[in-house]
């Protein structure tokens, strides 16, 4: 990277953090520290509640997802808006009238103390090794393309993260999130103009379309009830209504987000910001990842995009077998392109003939592709040979002008920060409310405010742990997304108990939950169904458990 990039990216990243520390200093009580003194507008809880889902992952990881597979998952996403609906209408005025400080102190008045710290720890161990993986991710990827090391990043991200989230509490974490958003949108925005610039002068967004449309990149939608199939329309629809529902309605690192509205109606309004904005950003993003692709039919691109997945078959045994492939892969790009400006400029009756022989040379090229992984795994056993979280950061670091590398890199490292910090202050608030001060009682305001600080530290260090002992997965936003589903469905039904199954009581619930968690692990375990079913099973379990135990239970009590 330039000087100017490092000038860009430093700056940002530094203004960010100091900011956030002076905009919220003087914290004096926990309902400053945890809730924002109650006052935030709408317009700084949407952006929030974006910036807290949308990770530095989204940004690294969605565009390559639609580079491999195309649209199609974003219908992942297709179940948020009912989510935010349900959750204006029941959660957020249920909460606000308790005047809870976490989702999970409302469990208690419903079932009892262990139900509600049941619930919690499920929420810490989740959410735990998920603000690890948010750190871990943009580390993982920088360190592999830029030749950074790996803990480092780690640390410095965490520590950057942990300043201000620590000093400023959730305002902080909220006002820094629309400076995080401001970079990001910017970044992404600037990079999609970018893309449209660097193509063959004759190929305008429309013929960039077609193009994905003709390799089949841009099929959104899939009504098709094949279980193998992760992302259909009612996988979206159905799974991910869970799944949102849960996310947004029980995970405190959101259900923070919107606690801290000046009002019902501000934090109502905030969430239905989210799901007006939100489909569309990610459909925003997985078109970046599309466009990327028709940038690379006019360009030469690596047979895989891990750099240090390449670098470890080119300096093994197997480094002839690998460059051949690349030779092949390089014949194909040359009829690739000509192929492609021929189809552009033929009539639409003409192209069929085309269009065929395009799909069979996309089709060899991911046959080459596949021999590659294979190369590199001989070569090395450990090494990650998919490359689907590579591909935009490598499209970046080759393609942009000076400048505007420091500046999406710091929109990536923005995403990690404003998503981790609002994994931190939620861990620690469910920390020190729901474990600490119900247990603890009788101290004076100061102490538990102290103690929310140093518990949002002991996440800090602990998510810096997780990060510096994780591997990569075979794509990082599916892998926080299955660890979600394994825990969200469970929790979800437990509160769906709480608000609408009046006659089940705190016994049933707890024993129901305990073996749901253990059948939706080992269902996941021995990989029998798509992890986002995992959210309408465990969700389903529980309850249906849970009253059948009640049933059984209030018989024999008679």
């Amino acid at each position: 990277m330039s000087l100017i990039d490092w000038i860009i990216l430093l700056g940002t990243l530094l203004f960010i953090v100091g900011f956030g520390i002076y905009k919220t200093r003087g914290n004096k009580s926990v309902a400053d520290y945890l809730k924002g003194g109650n006052e935030a507008n709408w317009w700084t809880i949407g952006p929030s509640v974006m910036a807290t889902q949308a990770s530095a992952i989204t940004f690294l990881s969605t565009p390559g997802q639609a580079f491999h597979s195309g649209m199609g998952f974003v219908q992942f996403y297709f179940g948020l808006p009912i989510a935010m609906v349900i959750i204006c209408l029941v959660f957020i005025p249920l909460y606000h009238k308790l005047k809870v400080f976490t989702a999970y102190e409302y469990l208690e008045s419903r079932f009892d103390l262990k139900t509600r710290t049941l619930t919690a720890i499920f929420f810490l161990i989740q959410r735990g090794l998920a603000a690890g993986i948010t750190i871990f991710a943009p580390s993982i990827i920088l360190s592999a393309v830029l030749g950074w090391n790996l803990i480092y990043l780690n640390i410095i991200i965490g520590i950057l993260v942990v300043i201000y989230t620590v000093s400023g509490g959730t305002r902080a974490v909220s006002i820094t999130q629309k400076q995080q958003m401001a970079v990001i949108f910017g970044g992404m925005f600037i990079a999609f103009l970018l893309i449209l610039n660097l193509l063959p002068l004759d190929v305008g967004l429309g013929d960039a379309v077609e193009i994905a449309e003709v390799n089949d990149k841009m099929k959104v939608l899939d009504f098709s009830f094949d279980l193998e199939n992760r992302y259909t329309v009612w996988t979206g629809l159905i799974g991910g209504t869970f799944l949102m529902l849960s996310y947004f309605g029980t995970d405190q690192s959101q259900v923070q987000r919107y606690l801290s509205g000046k009002s019902v109606r501000e934090s109502q309004m905030g969430m239905i910001m989210n799901g007006m904005l939100k489909v569309p950003m990610q459909f925003f993003i997985l078109f970046i990842g599309v466009m990327v692709f028709v940038f690379y039919q006019f360009s030469s691109s690596p047979l895989n995009f891990n750099p240090a997945a390449e670098a470890d078959v080119l300096n093994s045994e197997y480094a002839a077998e690998y460059l051949d492939l690349q030779a092949e892969k390089e014949a194909l790009e040359n009829d690739k392109e000509t192929l492609h400006l021929s189809y552009i400029e033929a009539p639409e009756g003409d192209r069929t003939e085309l269009a065929e022989r395009l799909k069979e040379i996309s089709n060899d090229e991911v046959a080459l592709r596949d021999k590659a992984k294979e190369l590199i795994s001989l070569a090395n056993p450990q090494a990650e040979t998919n490359d689907k979280d590579y591909v935009f950061i490598h499209f970046i670091l080759n393609n942009l002008p000076i400048g505007l590398i420091g500046l999406l890199l710091a929109a990536i490292l923005s995403a990690a920060m404003s998503s981790t910090a609002s994994e931190l202050n939620a861990l620690g608030s469910t920390t020190a409310i729901d474990l600490y001060k119900r247990n603890v009682q009788g101290r004076d305001e100061k102490h538990y405010l102290r103690m929310s600080k140093w518990f949002t530290l002991l996440w800090g260090v602990i998510a810096i742990g997780v990060a510096c002992v994780a591997n990569l997965f075979e794509n990082l936003i599916e892998l926080v997304n299955i660890i979600g589903s394994i825990f969200y469905g469970n929790i979800l039904g437990v509160f769906l108990l709480a608000f609408f199954v009046k006659f089940v009581r705190s016994s049933a619930t707890f024993i129901a939950a305990i073996i749901t968690q253990i059948v939706i692990v080992v269902i996941w375990w021995i990989d029998i169904l798509p992890y986002l079913w995992l959210n309408l099973l465990g969700c389903a379990l529980v309850m249906v458990m849970a009253i059948l135990l009640q049933i059984i239970l209030g018989e024999k009590k008679k």
